[in-house]
Parts: structure tokens; C-alpha cells; sequence
């Protein structure tokens, strides 16, 4: 995701990739509020808190940053891709078959992960990369046509969580030669949980934490109301926001298919790559916003929706009783659904989000 980060009137937007999640403040007369910002993971990051004397900071902003810069450094040096030394990146670049002995960090993002991979039935995995690579949404863009049958075949050999060997128990993780792990849909929404961990052991309960658009909600707003947050409409002609909703000590997080993408011959190209078809994802749920208490999990969640497509994605959301909001594509335009769990979360109809 490369969101953005932005002041407008007197609220505070955090952009995500698709369905973009806005922070909606009805003035700045409450108690003085602490911005702290940044650059991590090929986007932004952000926190906000009320002052150090309203908030009961056991540390000066100054001092917070350098806990936070410190704290997705060491995120970084064991998730990212695009760092060659990290921890990740040394499992990657592994001649042949690979087992070894993860950190705690990178061990308890895999577990999640595979965990999640089980529950969606292998609709998300952490070893999409080389279809991703494959179609031009990765490294390096495509040029030209889409990827043959054979391109496809070939890349889906070294696709497949269940075939890496994981002992949860051990931390230990065995893969076969050619595989590679990337947990870039999962790690931003793990970082803005410890950030958020973080916050509260620095004695900042009411935060909100940002990465690329994954955001994590404690506590309250420093005007003492819960945090607002926006959904923005897939079609911004019609209405900028689609939805409202409110929050307090738990993340959102979205995914959406309609930002990333090439055209081709009238068919158009989605950066969801289903790993378990080896091409793009071809329905019509325009994008998935998930609320849970944990934003790793949120983050991965709103992925594996998406690609499973509304009808499994719903289906799935209710049976688990997950927090889950839907805009697809309709014959009359676009269409909103939501799980039984999202309710509570509601703000406003969808009438009401549009005048936002």
C-alpha cells in the first residue's frame, strides 16, 4: 500500500489503498493534540495522542518518536523484502531447501499468517509472491501481454503455504528450494499493533496509530468522543464517503481492487492475484474494510475477503463472526453490504457517509 497522510479543515485523513478510512474531527477546541509522522514500509506512518501532560506520557513527543523509529526498525530488519539483510530476506536468498529457527517477531507474523491461509481455505498466502512478481505488481511492472499458461503453471510450483513445513511450537520453519515468503500484506497491521503496545507502555491509553492506511484506535479521542472514521466511496464522482463508523481499542483495515491494475484487450487486470488460480481476482467486490482488535489480523483478513470474492467473503465473515464491510459493483452502481458484526460499528447510513 502507498497511502498518504493529510491535514483537511479540521480532520485528520489517513488514506489507504482503496476504501480509504478518514479520521472525522468536528473541531480542535478539545485538549492539545500530539501529531507524530513519518516515513516506513514504502509509505507513511502516523500517531496521534493528546498532550503529554493529558495523556499521562512517561516521555517527552521527541522521546516517542525515537521509541517508535526504533521499534519499526527493528520491524523492518526482520519482515522486510526490500532490505537484503533482514531476516526475510536471508530466508529468501537460501540456495535449495531451507529450515531454520525464526525470531519470536518473525515467528508469531508466520503463525498468524498460516493460520489465516487454513481458515480462508488457501485464499490468502504468504507465498504469493512469485504470481504477484509475474503479473507486474511486484518489483518490476509488465509490459505488454499478460503472463502465458505456462508462466503461470510454473510460478504456481512456488506457490503454496502448505508446502512449507512450520512447528509453531519450535519457531521452526522448513521450505522447499524456489519458495519465497513475503509478508508485506500482514506486516504493516502487525507494526501499528506494536506501536500502539508501544503507546500504552509509555502511558499513552488514547492513540491512534497509522500505517499505510492500517489504523489501530485506543481508548478515545483527546476530545474525549470515540474515534470517527470514514469509509471513502470506490467512486468518488458520486460520493466521497460511503460509510461512517466508530471506534475504540480496535483496528481497520481495507483492501480494494480498483487502484492497482492494467487493462488489457477490453479485460481488466487486478492486483489480487488468487494463489489459488494463479490470475487476478475477476468479481465484483470492489473492496473489503475489516474491524477486529488486532490489527495483523484485520489487515491479512481484508485481503483474504477480497480475493475470495463477496458471496465466500460473507459467508466466511458471518460463520466467524467477523466485523466485515463490502462495496461491490452493481447493475445500478455500487452496492454496500456488511456483516452482522459491523453493525455496532455504524455511524451513519450510507446517505448519511455521502455528505461527509
Amino acid at each position: 500500500m502507498h497511502p498518504g497522510f493529510r491535514f483537511f479543515a479540521a480532520a485528520i485523513a489517513t488514506v489507504a489503498t482503496v476504501a480509504t478510512a478518514f479520521l472525522l474531527s468536528a473541531c480542535d477546541s478539545g485538549p492539545q493534540r500530539v501529531v507524530l509522522n513519518g516515513a516506513t514500509m514504502g509509505t507513511t506512518w502516523s500517531v496521534i495522542y493528546a498532550s503529554p501532560e493529558k495523556a499521562g506520557a512517561t516521555v517527552s513527543p521527541v522521546e516517542l518518536r525515537a521509541l517508535i523509529e526504533g521499534e519499526l526498525e527493528a520491524i523492518n530488519q526482520a519482515l522486510s523484502t526490500y532490505i537484503p539483510d533482514s531476516e526475510i530476506s536471508r530466508l529468501n536468498a537460501a540456495q535449495g531447501p531451507a529450515s531454520v529457527t525464526l525470531s519470536p517477531r518473525f515467528a508469531r507474523v508466520l503463525d498468524a499468517a498460516l493460520s489465516l491461509s487454513n481458515v480462508t481455505e488457501g485464499a490468502y498466502d504468504v507465498t504469493v509472491g512469485p504470481l504477484v512478481e509475474l503479473w507486474g505488481f511486484g518489483t518490476r511492472s509488465r509490459e505488454g501481454t499478460p503472463p502465458s499458461d505456462a508462466e503461470i503453471d510454473e510460478a504456481m510450483a512456488r506457490v503454496g503455504s502448505r508446502k512449507l513445513s512450520w512447528d509453531a511450537g519450535r519457531a521452526t520453519l522448513g521450505r522447499p528450494a524456489g519458495m519465497r515468503i513475503d509478508l508485506s500484506s500482514i506486516a504493516k497491521g502487525y507494526a501499528v499493533d506494536e506501536l500502539s503496545a508501544l503507546l500504552a507502555e509509555q502511558g499513552i491509553a488514547n492513540s491512534l496509530v497509522e500505517i499505510g492506511g492500517e489504523l489501530r484506535a485506543s481508548g478515545v479521542r483527546p476530545e474525549g468522543s470515540l474515534w470517527r472514521l470514514a469509509v471513502e466511496s470506490p467512486d468518488p464522482s458520486k460520493a466521497r464517503f460511503i460509510e461512517a463508523i466508530a471506534v475504540s481499542d480496535a483496528a481497520v483495515a481495507t483492501s480494494g481492487d480498483y487502484r492497482n491494475y492494467f487493462e488489457y484487450e477490453g479485460r481488466r487486470y487486478s492486483h489480487l492475484v488468487d494463489p489459488r488460480t494463479g490470475y487476478p481476482v475477476a468479481h465484483d467486490l470492489v473492496s473489503v474494510t475489516v474491524v477486529h482488535k488486532n490489527c495483523m489480523i484485520a489487515d491479512a483478513l481484508a485481503t483474504a475477503l477480497i480475493v475470495l470474492g463477496q458471496e465466500a467473503a460473507l459467508a466466511l465473515a458471518e460463520r466467524e463472526g467477523i466485523a466485515a464491510h463490502f462495496v461491490s459493483r452493481g447493475d445500478d452502481g455500487l452496492e454496500v453490504h456488511y456483516t452482522p458484526a459491523f453493525e455496532s460499528y455504524r455511524q451513519s447510513s450510507q446517505a448519511d457517509a455521502a455528505k461527509m
